[in-house]
């Protein structure tokens, strides 16, 4: 079956599909969209108006948790774990993956101090949270040596901070020595580190400097 991916090249949710396709070795092709300028084809197959889309011949899977469960059902290898409770787990650290998305959009689109602390005390706390949940593993991954959508998942998460740490400057991970480590471990996978084009930074870059909000300020100073 052909499989197409309606892409944006910033979305971390396409990211998260692209990686899941890779690291099952599927052949597909990934179409770039401008998000500001839907085209009527795309809002056609995609209820939501969001991208990633996966065109699966003439079916339309919208949602990227739904791609990548669909992926998992029907392509192997696997990259949920076995045993029903340890899935759920990892099931529930994708939902907590996706609070930590939207988290990072309050941090660069707050329009004054008081909102960009709050934003970086919520990241802060998250971080602590996921120290919290690696105690037992040895890592490099989340589940130890086997890669997951649990990894798929916080790849483009750690991402924005491989582009932003420095204008940052909030020391989210000072206390994290585990994050730190599985953080550094998906930037080095080639699946993670070749799920978005090689502008990705610039273009991030960009993007929160036009939100016009603290982050952006920094970012617009430190350039």
């Amino acid at each position: 079956m052909q499989l197409k991916l309606i892409s944006h090249a910033l979305c971390p949710y396409v990211q998260r599909a692209v990686i899941a396709l890779t690291e099952k070795g599927v052949t597909y092709d990934r179409i770039d969209i401008d998000l500001r300028a839907k085209p009527a084809w795309f809002l056609a197959i995609s209820p939501l108006g969001k991208t990633p889309v996966l065109q699966a011949g003439d079916s339309a899977i919208f949602e990227s948790a739904v791609i990548c469960e669909y992926l998992e059902d029907t392509i192997s290898p696997a990259l949920h774990p076995a045993d029903p409770l340890a899935r759920a787990r990892h099931r529930a650290w994708i939902e907590f993956s996706s609070a930590m998305l939207n988290a990072i959009w309050q941090l660069y689109t707050a329009r004054d101090v008081d909102a960009y602390r709050r934003a970086c005390n919520a990241l802060s706390a998250s971080v602590q949270q996921i120290e919290n949940a690696l105690a037992a593993s040895d890592g490099p991954y989340f589940a130890g040596e086997q890669f997951s959508l649990v990894d798929a998942a916080f790849g483009p998460v750690f991402r924005y901070f491989d582009v932003l740490d420095d204008v940052i400057d909030a020391g989210l991970f000072d206390t994290a020595p585990k994050v730190r480590a599985w953080r550094a471990a998906l930037a080095r996978r080639p699946s993670v580190r070749n799920a978005v084009s090689a502008d990705y930074p610039e273009l991030l870059r960009e993007f929160v400097i036009g939100q016009g909000g603290v982050l952006g300020t920094r970012l617009a100073a430190f350039a």
